[in-house]
């Protein structure tokens, strides 16, 4: 459903704030990223390391553990103002979205990562990073 209720328009216009606070949100993603990266990694010892199908081994580190989540939070936000622009239920409909690709997320740990650490460090990470931008980013479509 499209919407052209001006009503609706110019309540989006009337909220300067809508753009800094999401922002906040994406980078609230990449902070929890982060912050779980500094406990697995260098205090618990963790090896992040994943392969490709071809044999390519690489060990995550925390440029692209910053890069990946603000991405992903960012593309999030790109799809909920897409949605609060031409759907009634843009919650509803993005908060869905939001959980299917967390949890689809997850089969990049679960196939590439090369150890069980590995596997689990990397799935905190990604609940970690839904946990912060899901809620948050929700909560600021109207």
């Amino acid at each position: 459903m499209l919407t052209s209720d001006p009503a609706a328009r110019q309540d989006q216009k009337r909220d300067p704030k809508q753009g800094r606070i999401r922002a906040l949100c994406a980078a609230a993603g990449a902070l929890a990223a982060v912050a779980v990266w500094i406990i697995e990694v260098p205090l618990l010892g963790i090896h992040l390391i994943i392969r490709f199908g071809g044999g390519h081994v690489e060990t995550i580190g925390i440029g692209q553990i910053i890069g990946v989540s603000l991405a992903a939070s960012l593309l999030g936000w790109l799809l909920l103002a897409i949605l609060d622009r031409r759907t009634a239920h843009a919650r509803l409909a993005w908060t869905s979205i939001a959980v299917v690709a967390a949890v689809a997320s997850l089969a990049l740990p679960l196939s590439a990562a090369t150890t069980t650490a590995a596997i689990t460090g990397l799935i905190v990470m990604h609940i970690a990073v839904a946990a912060a931008v899901i809620p948050s980013l929700s909560r600021t479509s109207r």
